[in-house]
């Protein structure tokens, strides 16, 4: 059985269709993928929170913008070779809507979390990079998909949160972070020295080169914010670089404690009072 001149032509039209497909493709991701690094770059090195924040949104807008071309792509591909085999568009199309309609309403589901995925990267509710809580699980975002936001914890675990069941995104990184510390001392000690010691205490955390760069703003001893079972708590308000909150509170601690113990200003803690009753016999 021998091919036909004209069935030669279409293959090789085929192939060729397919190889510039492939070129266009590996082209606009080399492209995209410049263009994203060096904005990146640019707005990194200026150092200024909001600019992380916008390098990160690129990183994901990037990629995305990666996957849709790709689509696009392989879209436009198969659509030309169809024609160069005399495959008639237009019932295809038709057949094709018929089912694109049948399998939306059976994936309603999927198709609210493409649309919520979509919003995502619009309204710039998360980039990578961030922690945030979605849908009850928090961690920091390591992917962003048109369905999906994957996202792992603190203990390394991967968790799939599908966009379309995220009803609040609570972003605890985006451009800078707040960091709320209550501490209690016990009743028998000066609320006023105890105010003082720990302004001394954060002002030098935020005037310590090492960490001068984590903290963004003055610390404020915002006061007395509760009177407790054990003790009074005294809560402090410190603005930190969003990568740093967390080490930050936990320096802050540190240097608490062991001011508070230098002042001979007690940290109340759990203990119980046995009183003995003389014998009435």
């Amino acid at each position: 059985m021998t091919i036909s001149d004209e069935v030669w032509t279409q293959i090789w039209q085929t192939a060729l269709i397919v190889l510039v497909a492939i070129v266009v493709w590996f082209l606009a991701r080399w492209l995209i993928h410049r263009w994203s690094e060096r904005l990146q770059r640019r707005l990194v090195s200026t150092g200024e929170l909001g600019d992380r924040a916008r390098a990160q949104r690129l990183n994901t807008i990037g990629r995305t913008l990666s996957v849709v071309m790709f689509i696009v792509v392989a879209v436009v591909a198969i659509a030309t070779i169809l024609g160069v085999w005399g495959v008639p568009l237009g019932p295809l199309i038709a057949s094709l809507s018929v089912v694109g309609i049948a399998i939306g309403l059976g994936a309603q589901d999927l198709v609210k979390d493409v649309i919520a995925g979509m919003f995502v990267l619009i309204e710039d509710q998360y980039a990578l990079g961030d922690v945030v809580q979605l849908a009850g699980v928090s961690g920091t975002v390591e992917e962003i998909r048109l369905r999906t936001t994957v996202l792992r914890d603190l203990d390394g675990s991967i968790h799939h949160v599908p966009n379309g069941e995220v009803r609040v995104a609570t972003n605890l990184t985006y451009e800078y972070s707040r960091v709320v510390v209550d501490l209690s001392v016990a009743y028998e000690e000066s609320v006023d020295r105890a105010l003082e010691v720990i302004g001394e205490v954060a002002g030098g955390l935020a005037a310590d080169p090492e960490w001068s760069s984590a903290v963004v703003d003055d610390p404020q001893v915002l006061g007395v914010d509760a009177l407790d079972d054990s003790g009074v708590v005294i809560r402090v308000l410190f603005t930190t670089d969003p990568d740093t909150r967390w080490t930050v509170k936990r320096e802050f601690l540190r240097r608490a404690k062991n001011g508070l113990d230098e002042a001979g200003i007690e940290i109340p803690y759990p203990h119980v009072t046995i009183t003995r009753r003389p014998d009435s016999g």
